[in-house]
């Protein structure tokens, strides 16, 4: 295991090659989670219905609460990515020092009090005891997972900010290929508890494999500051935190509210809702790849107190991003008739989604364009601008379509459309700001 590479030096490459050499491993790791959950709930759920219901409350608790953190990751890669353009590769190691703190604090603090309310929590989740106590059991196994994941994201945030994102792909198969190949075993010999087994044994290899890094590039590049917490580091990575947790926080109330509205039309609403979800969710990690090397770059560009590097930067992934979006909405429109059947032949499922297909192959395509540019204004640690878009957008969009939908009768056509301005509105807020020179800010 090598770190050498993640203080490579601090020159910034807008190539497309360069782009494509951070958003595919970036990508892998992106996806290699929701792929794993895959083969979980394969596995689990042939031990039965009560069993798989478990493992959805569990997994929905453990989802909500690391989503809700993702500034370790995403803040700390604007931080560092800012102090690595700069040449000062020892600060920007110790802003990865600093968040990998912030996790193993936040972390136990976190792990203690889920392991403590999980009965109640899964009992408010399952309405079933039997599935409850399950649920619980699932979850005290579970909270060993939450510290390591929390500082595999803290991991990803300073390596990513140092231009480095095959570190990540490597650590992470690490833990992901042990994990897949002990979830059957696990499960079998120990039934659904095994599966939180194997989720803690690869949520602490690939944690590991983060500190063993930070450790020998601290070794290497660091200086004589002592490795302890220290306060004037964590607080402006808290209050970046602050600003990133209500942005997740105003996503979640738009997706809840999506699938609640579509829950109150009837099983062929939730149920095209849920595949055209998922669709999304999948077609959005390729597009966030491609932010994440916005956020690299423009961050190390800003760090290196060079505004039209970090423009170019934007323009060049702006302009790859929106290609890549165009590939995938012509890939969907040319599946229009065959992609639908792989998930479900029921003709009121297929029915329902005829309309809103078309309504997500719009949403990539803006996607493309807003994707890159909340990459590109997160490298600029402009988050208090993108987390008053996201609010506004779901205020002033999306809550009154969707919910317009549902007194109305507009069905699930009338659901997406409210993504869909949900989307616009993000697109509109993103694009004049980029437009603009306030989010070229000198480096920290």
């Amino acid at each position: 295991m090598q770190a050498e590479n993640a203080t490579a030096g601090a020159s910034v490459d807008a190539s497309t090659r360069r782009i494509l050499g951070l958003a595919w491993p970036a990508l892998v790791v992106l996806a290699a989670t929701p792929l794993y959950l895959l083969l979980d709930t394969a596995v689990v759920g042939r031990l039965g219905a009560q069993d798989l219901a478990a493992l959805a409350a569990g997994a929905t608790v453990l989802g909500t609460v690391t989503t809700q953190l993702t500034f370790l990751s995403y803040g700390t890669t604007a931080r560092a990515a800012r102090l690595f353009g700069a040449n000062r590769r020892a600060d920007a190691l110790y802003e990865g020092l600093q968040a990998t703190w912030v996790a193993v604090f936040v972390g136990a603090v976190l792990a203690s009090v889920v392991f403590v309310a999980s009965p109640q929590i899964m009992l408010w989740l399952a309405h079933d005891q039997q599935v409850a106590d399950k649920a619980t059991a699932w979850m005290h196994v579970t909270c060993a997972s939450i510290i390591p994941a929390l500082v595999t994201m803290a991991g990803n945030g300073w390596l990513r900010g140092m231009s480095n994102t095959r570190l990540p792909l490597y650590f992470t198969l690490a833990g992901v290929i042990p994990m897949a190949v002990a979830v059957p075993w696990a499960v079998n010999r120990f039934g659904l508890v095994g599966s939180a087994y194997a989720n803690v044994l690869g949520e602490w290899i690939i944690a590991a494999c983060f500190l063993v890094a930070l450790g020998r590039a601290w070794a290497r590049e660091g200086d004589d500051r002592s490795i302890a917490p220290r306060w004037s580091v964590i607080k402006p990575q808290l209050v970046m935190g602050k600003d990133l947790i209500a942005r997740s926080l105003s996503f979640q109330v738009a997706f809840l509210s999506a699938a609640a509205v579509a829950g109150r039309m009837g099983p062929a609403s939730l149920a095209a809702h849920q595949i055209l979800l998922q669709l999304w969710n999948f077609l959005t990690l390729v597009l966030d790849s491609m932010a994440i090397a916005a956020q690299a770059l423009v961050g190390a560009a800003l760090g290196a107190r060079s505004a039209p590097v970090a423009r170019a930067v934007a323009n060049r992934v702006l302009r790859f991003s929106v290609l890549v979006a165009g590939l995938l909405a012509v890939v969907l429109a040319a599946g229009y008739h065959v992609f639908p059947l792989i998930f479900t032949q029921d003709t009121s499922v297929l029915d329902t989604m005829q309309v809103p297909w078309w309504l997500l192959i719009v949403l990539v395509l803006l996607g493309g364009v807003v994707f890159a540019l909340d990459g590109v204004l997160l490298g600029a640690a402009d988050v208090s601008f993108l987390r008053n878009a996201t609010i506004a957008s779901v205020v002033l969009g999306f809550i009154p379509v969707v919910w317009l939908a549902w007194i109305f009768g507009w069905g699930l056509t009338g659901v997406w459309c409210g993504l869909l301005a949900f989307i616009a509105l993000r697109l509109l807020a993103v694009w004049w700001r980029y437009r603009g020179d306030a989010w070229l800010r000198p480096a920290l």
